[in-house]
């Protein structure tokens, strides 16, 4: 209906061609509007940049940063995936409808976040550190051009996508998109130049032929192409081939309420459905199936009585279907970074430290500052759970707790310990070990006070590593604390709350690296001219 609907509709850039955007502020402006009136000049000057130092509160539950990250999560329970809707043929027609009439949506913006969904899943499921190599198949609709935006978007992630579109649509839409993807030097190879063995080219072939509005049965030459890709899937079933299909809405050739009718049609290994699943996704016995196309407004969730997964976060896509069967000796990450180097790394271990910390505040990485603390009671036996970082300076590393929890009474007993940072996004670790001593009970008294109300009052209700009865049991004592102090008057620290700072001996710096030869640093103090000193040697991985 998309594209029935398409010479109706005036086609509009939702990103548009001259104009960068700023997006770190919750309003968004073209880079040439750089004198604001009011009231934007007002909420501009009242938006407080976060600082890096540490002291700020809930600091990292804010997603600042220059790379926005697209996470396409699991469903949570079995109720969940019973309630899906799956939508017949007329009721996705009536959507496509619905969503560019009355609720004012254009052909481009779906399609934009659509192949959007489509490009996320992907690289959810299968990294292009593995899976690099991407045949992106077209067909002259929709649902071609849903494939034609996942494969500008697969190159911005790092894939190398290669095009074939046999059937171009000659419309200004169809057009730009070409366009784009050749502007980015994307190859395009008619169906006649396709190498004769898909499966040794490509890692990854995108099943963009037909959507749910494709009737009848497939002409050429998309009828040879649907044959080459049930192939394909021959070889990988008999353990020639691991090359994987992923269709985008419904797997071309197939009925899209029925399914593959004759049993020999494609048999995608990842299943995007847009907006939501066609009746034929009840038939994909595949190992991946997400529900792409974040756009659904509560009038046609109303309207349809559809029954959607929620999409967690900022995510574009969520897997639903049956629970992933997982081969845990095989989960592997083969890992490409710069190289960590003894002669570009910083002398002293604290500066090393700090500018990677930035470097990981910068990509946005989720609480930063969480931390491994591992600690060990006097019969040698260790223990580990993860705490936050609250300050570091050349005196140490400082987090803060309860003086009575398992972790107090090992250090009591052994005042040493191990602290880990792992930073995903950016393939690092920090590994810190050093004596640890409680700071002072001003220090803790004023980090206590900075911290919200609601935290302080759950410091006072948690014995920490005690048994308790329920949650309940905690809900009710914090309630009747909040009662008490809901004057809004100072709430008194508790002795048994305070600070410890780890004093650093040893600091290891650790960069992922291809087929396992990462980068290990080891700093240790050496003493040099009567001056304390750091020197670094490299650790074999």
């Amino acid at each position: 209906m998309r594209r029935a609907l398409l010479s109706k509709t005036k086609a509009m850039s939702c990103l548009l061609p001259n104009q960068s955007y700023l997006i770190f502020k919750p309003a968004i402006f073209p880079f040439h509007h750089f004198l604001l009136k009011p009231p934007f000049f007002s909420l501009f000057t009242s938006l407080s940049t976060p600082s890096l130092h540490l002291g700020l509160r809930n600091y990292s539950s804010r997603n600042w940063g220059l790379r926005t990250q697209f996470r396409c999560l699991s469903m949570s329970s079995s109720k969940e995936l019973e309630s899906i809707s799956y939508l017949s043929q007329q009721e996705a027609a009536g959507i496509d409808e619905d969503l560019m009439g009355p609720l004012g949506f254009s052909v481009d913006q779906l399609m934009e976040l659509a192949g959007l969904s489509v490009a996320c899943a992907i690289a959810e499921v299968f990294k292009a550190s593995e899976y690099n190599r991407v045949l992106a198949i077209c067909g002259p609709g929709n649902n071609g051009g849903d494939g034609l935006v996942a494969a500008r978007h697969l190159y911005h992630f790092g894939y190398k996508p290669v095009i074939c579109y046999p059937k171009r649509t000659p419309k200004p839409l169809y057009s730009g998109l070409v366009t784009q993807l050749e502007s980015l030097s994307v190859p395009f190879l008619s169906a006649e130049d396709l190498p004769l063995d898909l499966s040794d080219n490509f890692d990854i072939i995108i099943d963009a032929m037909f959507g749910f509005s494709f009737h009848g049965t497939p002409r050429p030459p998309f009828d040879a192409l649907i044959q080459r890709l049930v192939s394909c899937q021959n070889q990988h079933h008999t353990g020639l081939k691991s090359t994987v299909i992923v269709s985008v809405d419904i797997p071309s050739g197939w009925h899209v309420e029925e399914g593959d009718v004759t049993g020999e049609g494609i048999k995608p290994d990842l299943l995007v459905s847009l907006t939501a699943p066609k009746l034929c996704a009840k038939k994909f016995g595949g190992p991946h199936h997400f529900v792409g196309g974040r756009f659904v407004p509560p009038a046609i969730l109303e309207k349809y009585k559809l029954h959607l997964p929620p999409y967690p976060g900022t995510s574009m896509c969520v897997r639903i279907g049956k629970p992933l069967q997982v081969d845990i000796s095989s989960l592997r990450e083969n890992y490409i970074s710069p190289a960590l180097l003894e002669e570009e790394v910083e002398a002293d271990p604290f500066d090393q430290f700090n500018k990677w910390f930035n470097d990981a505040i910068a990509a946005g990485l989720k609480e930063p500052n969480a931390m491994a603390l591992s600690t060990a009671a006097k019969d040698g036996k260790p223990s580990s759970r993860m705490v936050l970082l609250k300050g570091v300076d050349k005196n140490g590393f400082l987090w803060f707790t309860n003086y009575e929890s398992r972790k107090a009474r090992e250090l009591s007993e052994n005042p040493h310990a191990a602290l880990l940072f792992y930073w995903d996004g950016l393939n690092r670790t920090v590994r810190v070990e050093g004596p640890v001593e409680k700071v002072s009970d001003a220090e803790s008294e004023q980090y206590f006070h900075s911290r919200p109300r609601g935290s302080q009052i759950g410091a006072i209700v948690s014995k920490q590593s005690s048994i308790v009865p329920g949650r309940q049991y905690l809900q009710e004592k914090y309630n009747e604390l909040e009662a008490i102090y809901s004057d809004g008057g100072l709430i008194p620290k508790p002795k048994y709350w305070g600070g410890y700072r780890l004093k650093p001996e040893v600091f290891e710096f650790w960069q992922g690296q291809t087929s396992r030869l990462h980068d290990r640093l080891l700093y240790s103090p050496v003493e040099v001219d009567g001056k304390c000193g750091w020197k670094i040697d490299r650790l074999a991985p």
